[in-house]
Parts: C-alpha cells; structure tokens; sequence
C-alpha cells in the first residue's frame, strides 16, 4: 500500500512539474522576446522592382524599379557582433554581389547598412540578401530589414521588408 502510494504521489509531482514547465515556456513564447544567439544566418527579402497595374498587350505588368538599403542592427545594449558575410541573390537564387569583404565588427547598438542601387536591375522581384553573424557571447538578435524606395518627379514609393533568421550558428 505504501508502494501505490509513493508511485501516485509520484505521479501527481511529475504531472505538476511538466503542466509548470508547459506553463514557463508559453509565457516566455508569448512574451515575444527571442531567444539570446551567438550567430545565425538571415534570410533578407529585397526587391530590385515590384509589377503594377494593368496587363500590356503582350501580357506582362508594368514595372517599378527601385533601389534597395539592406540595415543591420545590432540590438544588443553590452556586446558587439561581427557580420561575416552579406550576399545578395537574384529571383533565381544567383548570387549577384558579396558585399562583405571581411568581418566587421558592429559595436553594442550599432548598425550599418549595405545599398544596391536603382540601375541595377538584376535582383528581380524575388532578391534577397544572406547575412551570416557572429558574436563571442550570446546577444540579443539583431534587426535585419530593407528599405525599397522609388522617387521620381513627385511619385514615390518606399517600403520595407523583414528579415528572418533561418539557421543558427553556435
């Protein structure tokens, strides 16, 4: 009698501790904070032109064609990152440019920023930049976005595109 009772104590203890545990990680989930990373490659959507309006007679869409600013920021208030590499891919995944010829070293809340510019129309609506980064010490994931931008006479057009990370290096 002992036994049953020892073993369903048991069981209502480790019942507990997994709901706890589920209950911890959903609060950390939903407090949307990611993650602290030592290094990840992100995955960076650009556009060297978007399609608009109405069908021509050979049925292709107009175009936009615009340039592209790719910003990095570290978001880490204590520690620096290096980036590693920034690679810039075309609709059909060629790379086009690597614009990071060896590390740099962006300090604690820093950024930089890496353009393509409105003649170069090689990228295609499905462009998108790499960027591979490190850090000694787990830090707080940077910002990775694009900014779009067409001025001409007085149109404009200016958006912005999310990076995602898409592997983690530790």
């Amino acid at each position: 009698m002992k036994t049953d009772t020892y073993s369903h104590l048991q069981r209502i203890v480790i019942l507990f501790f997994g709901i706890w545990m589920m209950h911890f990680e959903l609060v950390w989930a939903e407090s949307g904070i990611p993650p602290l990373q030592s290094g990840q490659t992100f995955y960076v959507p650009a556009y060297s032109h978007i399609q608009h309006g109405m069908l021509d007679d050979k049925g292709r869409p107009k175009k936009i064609y615009h340039s592209s600013m790719l910003s990095v920021r570290n978001t880490d208030p204590k520690f620096p990152m290096r980036i590693l590499s920034v690679k810039y891919y075309d609709n059909d995944g060629n790379m086009l440019q690597e614009f990071q010829e060896k590390p740099l070293l962006l300090p604690p809340m820093g950024s930089t920023d890496y353009f393509v510019d409105f003649m170069n129309r090689k990228g295609g609506t499905g462009a998108n930049f790499l960027v591979v980064w490190k850090a000694d010490t787990p830090i707080n994931q940077p910002i990775m976005e694009t900014v779009q931008v067409y001025f001409f006479g007085n149109q404009s057009l200016a958006f912005v595109s999310r990076g995602q990370a898409i592997q983690s290096h530790e």
